[in-house]
């Protein structure tokens, strides 16, 4: 061969070795199925014995087991559903057998006929509506009876624990602690419990806390020294922070969180020599020398439950906030600390954070000192939940952080704005009416007209305040805009929707308290073109006051849902007639200044709503709404003064009449209070009770009303 054929090789065909053969098998034919055998009909009760491998005997044809090399029997000796069966068993006779082995074995647990009847007693129970009133009493009774004394060995079943649960569920007082006392010892392992737990659930939850405080006695001290185990178990933790939460005092709340400062905490506590403080930087001012030990065990025990996405505990957020409050502010540690917390995927913990007072407490000062890039992703992370977070006791503060610290408006007008109020006409009237009147969420729409006025945050959102004022005073080092410059910003975005909605819908969004609230301070500080939204709450006060007493047909413009049936006249509430009074003034009373401070440019109020209740004007001179009226008659841009005047002097002896006769809340006041028996009682000495004594009586605003006639 060449060299050249080496390389390239010639293609000659290679010797056929199999040359005859075929890769087919060869065929056989198959064995013929042995003739079917006659045999009598046997009965499952046949036992073996009646049976003979002599088929001339007459017996059944048995074919011999044929085993593999492993000595298991072929797969040919085994059912059509795959089931291996004894000698001269069928599947019957073999469920059977099972049956017997099992109910052997539970008769012989301990309580077996006790378990099986109080078994059959909660199934009976548990169905509350199809049970007879004294059938139910008799079953809890004999519930009782069967499980008294030996209460803590039928929840530590997992068949038996809901028995429990249905003897809670219909237990007294007394009974409740009985039980309680007799579980004493387990709680904790009841917690780690998967159908346990919820018992423990069932005690703390139902009942009065008050006449249930021995049980929360009984309950708590038994999880001091276990914070750490059970808040890391998947099963104990939700109790252990239901009950930090639901049922635990001041002191054992404090108790249960100094265990997250160190294994110390948990081994030596304080009970006895006063009241132990979970304020850790008490603690750190008592031990500065222990800081850096108490700081890396919470920052762990924090880090864990994150890691594990374990994020919705209010115990973890108040260790936290403890953190997050007890680092330098700028300092690498406080840093790490905002990273860790940011870093979570999803944005779980975040958004479990909101939900809870210290939570959000954290998140509102994790904004104040963020940068703009850290601002933008925590709005970010929020998304789709503002809405949510506008009506929660605690997520709301968030909002009115993310107001006073991002320097970027359009950022926040654009990611929350639109998620209060919807993104169409229908959704945001209908939005704008929610929100005014739930006692949070109208914290979100008027916070920017009217600032961080008293009337707004009332007794119950203190510590809104409390956060607030922390945040004005962080703000000053971390934002660049000025803070007027920045609510002026936001209100102008806001305007445009709150005015419309106004126009919309103005019956809807006065017909309560906050509502009136709410549109006389949109009104007063709102942006733009406001003509139009002062015309629609001006068609409010169409009709007769007097109508059918204190109820008028809808005023014109109202929506269909509300013709159907008659509202009370605005005239006739105490906050329709001060929202009125508010917008004719065209501003607030400043009390430093001693007069009203009008707003620019002026509304001119006085002329738009005259011309509506120009018919009915006596009516609402001698009614609840009197001083409207009077605030006609002392603007000082209102054109028609002259030509009421002329209206009222004609009808002055109703105006006399209403200013010297009781009106219905006081005719209503006197008949309550003789009905008590407060006028037979003897008249107490002072200025106070002279006051009472000579309570005015009559219509107030129709008396200045007349007074104003007279010059």
């Amino acid at each position: 061969m060449t060299p050249r054929d080496a390389v390239s090789g010639n293609k000659r065909k290679s010797a056929d070795y199999n040359k005859g053969k075929t890769s087919k098998k060869p065929k056989f034919e198959k064995r013929p199925l042995p003739p079917p055998v006659e045999s009598e009909d046997v009965s499952d009760a046949a036992s073996f014995e009646d049976f003979s491998d002599d088929q001339d005997d007459g017996g059944a044809l048995l074919r011999k087991h044929k085993f593999q090399k492993n000595g298991k029997p072929n797969s040919d000796d085994k059912t059509a559903d795959g089931k291996v069966f004894e000698r001269g068993q069928n599947s019957r006779e073999s469920h059977i057998k099972q049956k017997q082995l099992a109910l052997e074995r539970r008769n012989h647990k301990p309580l077996a006929d006790e378990s099986h009847r109080t078994k059959k007693i909660w199934e009976r129970l548990r169905r509350k509506s199809h049970v007879p009133k004294e059938e139910r009493d008799k079953l809890v009774e004999e519930l009782f009876t069967i499980i008294t004394g030996r209460i803590k060995e039928f929840a530590l079943k997992h068949d038996t624990v809901r028995v429990v649960q249905t003897a809670i569920k219909y237990s007294t007082v007394e009974r409740r602690k009985m039980i309680a006392r007799e579980l004493q010892g387990s709680y904790p392992q009841l917690a780690e419990s998967k159908y346990a737990k919820f018992l423990i659930g069932k005690l703390i939850v139902g009942g009065d806390k008050e006449k249930d405080s021995e049980i929360r006695d009984l309950i708590v001290p038994e999880f001091y020294g276990k914070v750490r185990k059970l808040i890391n178990h998947p099963e104990a933790s939700w109790i252990m922070d239901d009950i930090y939460r639901g049922i635990a005092s001041k002191e054992q709340k404090a108790i249960l969180l100094r265990e997250w400062y160190g294994p110390e905490f948990a081994i030596f506590r304080t009970e006895g020599e006063g009241f132990p403080t979970a304020e850790l930087s008490k603690i750190l001012g008592e031990e500065p020398s222990k800081r850096a030990i108490i700081m890396r065990y919470l920052s762990d025990m924090t880090n864990q439950l994150i890691q594990k996405k374990m994020t919705g505990f209010t115990m973890l957020h108040d260790a936290m906030l403890q953190y997050f409050l007890n680092t330098q502010p700028g300092s690498e540690e406080a840093k790490a600390y905002a990273e860790m917390i940011k870093e979570d995927e999803g944005g779980d913990l975040l958004k479990n954070m909101a939900f809870t007072n210290s939570g959000a407490h954290l998140v509102s000062l994790l904004l104040a000192y963020g940068s703009a890039k850290d601002r933008k992703m925590i709005l970010k992370t929020y998304k789709d939940t503002f809405q949510l977070m506008s009506t929660d006791p605690n997520a709301h503060i968030i909002i009115l952080t993310a107001y006073d610290v991002i320097d970027d408006t359009v950022l926040t007008s654009k990611s929350i704005f639109p998620e209060l109020l919807g993104k169409n006409e229908e959704n945001e009237v209908n939005n704008l009416v929610v929100l005014s009147n739930d006692p949070h969420a109208r914290l979100t729409i008027r916070y920017l007209f009217e600032g961080a006025s008293k009337s707004l945050f009332d007794l119950a959102h203190t510590s809104d305040l409390n956060i607030l004022g922390d945040i004005w005073e962080i703000r000053k080092t971390t934002s660049k805009k000025d803070p007027e410059i920045r609510r002026k910003e936001l209100v102008a975005a806001l305007s445009p929707t709150i005015l419309s909605a106004i126009e919309s819908a103005p019956t809807d969004l006065i017909s309560t308290s906050f509502g009136c609230q709410m549109v006389g301070q949109a009104l007063l500080s709102a942006v733009g073109d406001k003509a139009a939204a002062l015309a629609a709450i001006a068609s409010t006060a169409a009709g007769d006051p007097a109508l059918s007493g204190d109820v008028m047909e809808p005023a014109e413009g109202a929506w269909e849902a509300d013709a159907e049936k008659p509202v009370v006249h605005i005239s006739r509430t105490a906050h329709g007639g001060r929202m009125f009074k508010t917008l004719i003034a065209g501003g607030h009373f400043d009390k430093a200044a001693g007069q009203i401070k009008p707003v620019g440019p002026p509304l001119n109020f006085a002329n738009i709503l005259y011309p509506v209740l120009k018919d009915h004007v006596v009516s609402w001179a001698t009614g609840p709404s009197s001083f409207v009226v009077l605030g006609l008659l002392e603007a000082e841009d209102f054109s028609h003064a002259d030509e009421l005047k002329k209206i009222l002097k004609k009808d002055k002896k109703l105006l006399e009449k209403a200013a010297t006769e009781e009106t219905a809340e006081q005719k209503a006041q006197r008949e309550a209070a003789e009905t008590n028996g407060e006028a037979e009682k003897p008249a107490k000495k002072g200025k106070k009770a002279a006051l009472k004594k000579n309570k005015p009586v009559g219509n107030f605003g129709s008396k200045l009303v007349l007074e104003k006639l007279k010059k």
